[in-house]
């Protein structure tokens, strides 16, 4: 009869303890090998033995799951048999529901089987309960059912919070996830339940600001999601049927998407700021989300009441995220950074383009431009410079300046803009000549210097075009010979005035785009010029182009 594996390892470790003592005894100076020697190493009979009794320890896990599943059937079939008031029999399942809950997180350390698994027992016994008692025998609103699931939710997290059971909150995020989405379709009634998915997005990003759980964030954020894109989606369709579903009030369509707002924006400036942590993609994307399924209630629901205040209210998270990263620098590191100020500029021109009337809209992003490129030369940030950049060229969208251009170089001459747009032309000379001060450190500033310089160049041809058109009407009426020849006029002076430029005041770029100016005034002889069908005019375009090709390689290759 074979000994059990635990007295043979008893009895093994005695023997080499027996000869080691006497191997001193006999030979001393062999001390120091003899204690240095490798441990007794176990017999492959004893590790399989042990494989097996682990595997043992997995089945009884399992049979007693097994067992809390035939309990619940034994409920179910008390509840339906009416010996027993419905009422007592719910209580009854639901503090047997949460028993298991309790034993898993009763569970030695490190034993993440066994706490699944009754966990998930626990989830089994109280999910589709919910389900047949309210849906099938009517016994519960949809609103006891979400409290019961939220219940389910808050009593799993405090039970696992305290020695960190994963498993457990796994099992109750993803029961309570698939639960409430299910529950609000079938149902009809989404308000209840969505209240459900918001709590659980709560203590998912309460429990991460204290670095816990945080691989189970985006499976929380994707069904709460899911659950405001639904509620929006059903009650902004324009040929929806309304009959199964409750009427809602602005406030109640509002606030689901709000919150999730508050929600992932609080959680991501707490874990950022205060605890300096590096954002992550999942936190980043999930924000925008979030505002976007925000900004869509906001504008859809309340367009009248509610646009101007969701435009102001942009506009002062915009300058707040610009004055916490640049005044009070709370911002650390470079991807919070860069993160932080792409926020800040997409609700500033949000901001603007919701809340600001059209007279003012391009006077205030013309004087943003003006300022953050001066800050990014104050405070050599080439961002803020590049922000600078990007809100002046949506002032010259909103005041008309990049259509009134586009026509000017091309195509039939165009009437007069607004005078808003000359303003907006004089604001990109002046923010040229800002950023011209910053130091080319880089190919970031190399690329921003160019985009502006162009920008520059741009305003400045339509503003010297515009005025050679109005002289010649002063003694003709123009017609498009003429204002071909006074486009590859204007043209060719940019070329050579860029070229000269580039090399006296050490920017590069404007060579560049003085060759940028040929290349395009080559294709204006062939496209317009050409086309015009008269030689005297053909003839003077292309002697200013010849000149202006022939001096600007020798200007551009000038040494300061």
């Amino acid at each position: 009869m074979d000994e059990p594996p635990e007295v043979l390892t008893r009895l093994s470790t005695r023997l080499e303890a027996l000869e080691t003592r006497v191997a001193l005894l006999e030979h001393p100076a062999d001390a120091p090998a003899l204690r240095a020697a490798a441990p007794l190493e176990l017999p492959p009979a004893y590790i399989v033995s042990s494989s097996f009794t682990q595997s043992g320890a997995t089945f009884a896990v399992l049979g007693r799951a097994m067992l809390g599943m035939a309990g619940a059937y034994v409920l179910r079939a008390v509840a339906e048999s009416g010996s027993f008031p419905k009422l007592a029999a719910v209580a009854l399942a639901i503090a047997y529901a949460l028993a298991w809950l309790i034993r898993a997180a009763r569970v030695p350390v490190g034993e993440w089987f066994a706490a699944t698994i009754y966990s998930g027992t626990s989830a089994l016994i109280l999910a589709p309960m919910l389900w047949e008692l309210t849906l099938r025998f009517k016994v519960l609103s949809p609103t006891v059912a979400a409290a019961l699931l939220a219940g389910f939710l808050c009593a799993a997290h405090s039970l696992a919070w305290k020695r960190n059971l994963t498993s457990i909150v796994w099992v109750a995020d993803l029961a309570t996830a698939i639960a409430a989405i299910t529950l609000l379709i079938a149902t009809h009634d989404i308000e209840p339940f969505l209240a459900v998915l918001l709590l659980m997005a709560f203590l998912s990003e309460a429990s991460a600001c204290r670095n816990r759980w945080l691989s189970l964030r985006p499976i929380v954020a994707f069904a709460v999601d899911l659950a405001a894109w639904t509620l929006l989606y059903i009650y902004a369709s324009p040929d929806r049927s309304l009959t199964d579903y409750a009427n809602l009030g602005a406030t109640s369509l509002l606030a689901p998407a709000v919150t999730l707002f508050l929600i992932y924006g609080i959680s991501v400036a707490l874990r950022t700021i205060p605890l300096r942590r590096e954002i992550t993609l999942f936190e980043a994307a999930q924000v925008i989300v979030a505002f976007l399924l925000a900004a869509y209630a906001v504008l859809h629901f309340a367009p009248t009441l509610d646009a101007p205040l969701f435009g102001a209210f942009c506009l002062s998270l915009s300058i707040a995220l610009y004055a916490t990263v640049f005044v009070f620098r709370g911002i650390h590191g470079p991807r919070n950074m860069r993160v932080y100020t792409t926020w800040s500029l997409a609700l500033f021109l949000i901001g603007s383009f919701v809340c600001l009337p059209a007279p003012w809209l391009a006077t205030s992003l013309g004087i943003a431009a003006i300022l953050a490129t001066s800050a990014g030369v104050n405070l050599s940030r080439p961002s803020l410079a590049f922000h600078g950049l990007i809100y002046l060229c949506a002032a010259a969208l909103a005041s008309g300046l990049l259509q009134y251009s586009a026509h000017a170089v091309a195509g039939a001459f165009p009437h007069p803009p607004e005078p808003i747009a000359w303003i907006i032309a004089a604001i990109a000379l002046l923010c040229d000549a800002i950023g011209g001060l910053i130091q080319n450190t880089g190919w970031k500033s190399q690329f921003f210097h160019t985009l502006s310089a162009a920008m520059a160049v741009g305003s400045a041809a339509t503003v010297l075009v515009s005025a050679l058109v109005w002289v010649t009407t002063t003694v003709i009426t123009p017609g498009a010979p003429h204002v071909a020849v006074i486009r590859t006029l204007t043209a060719c002076a940019m070329a050579l005035a860029l070229a000269w430029l580039g090399p006296h005041w050490r920017r590069m770029e404007l060579v560049w785009l003085a060759y940028t100016t040929l290349a395009a005034v080559a294709a204006k002889l062939l496209f317009e010029d050409l086309r015009q069908g008269h030689p005297e005019f053909i003839a003077a375009s292309i002697f200013l182009y010849a000149v202006t090709l022939i001096l600007v390689p020798r200007l551009g290759h000038r040494s300061s």
